[in-house]
């Protein structure tokens, strides 16, 4: 087809129609814009310290972990702090039970001598170090602690992680 041909047609069939003909769309060398794939949406970012928000998160709304830290205690007596720490105590033990399982990194009674495996990552030397830095072993002051499994919620990506717990506002 001639150009005068084609432009006639285009006109004519964008004014009636609205769309070209797919015969004029390749006779032109033209890409309709539905025959284009969409790209895969962009995957979710995740940020280090997602995971510490999610936490802190867990620990407010189970264990109201914030509302206590956050509010001055001074006012209050021991007993009232008591009664609340014991509150805290439960539900955060929970929380970490539930998404690390902690375990002893040394599974002996503390005040005991111990034996080291010489992983560094592992034990902290404290007290009368030798030069050299690697005893053979000492006496076990505390067990450490270390994750058995990590298992915290999959991140929504619409959620926004800094919003560690909502406000609450009740409707009267």
């Amino acid at each position: 087809m001639n150009r005068i041909a084609l432009a006639f047609k285009a006109f004519f069939s964008l004014l009636f129609s609205g769309t070209l003909p797919s015969d004029l769309v390749s006779s032109l060398g033209l890409i309709l814009k539905s025959d284009i794939p969409k790209p895969p949406p962009p995957k979710p970012e995740v940020k280090p310290e997602d995971g510490a928000l999610q936490l802190l998160g867990m620990l407010q709304r189970d264990a109201r972990m914030l509302d206590f830290f956050m509010d001055d205690i001074a006012p209050y007596s021991d007993e009232q702090v008591g009664a609340v720490v014991r509150d805290i105590h439960q539900h955060t033990r929970e929380i970490l039970n539930r998404h690390f399982a902690p375990a002893a990194v040394i599974d002996a009674v503390e005040g005991t001598h111990v034996k080291s495996d010489g992983d560094a990552a592992k034990v902290r030397f404290i007290g009368n170090v030798p030069a050299s830095g690697k005893p053979s072993g000492g006496l076990l002051q505390h067990k450490g602690w270390r994750a058995t499994t990590v298992s915290l919620p999959k991140l929504n990506n619409r959620q926004d992680l800094m919003i560690l717990a909502p406000a609450e506002i009740e409707v009267e």
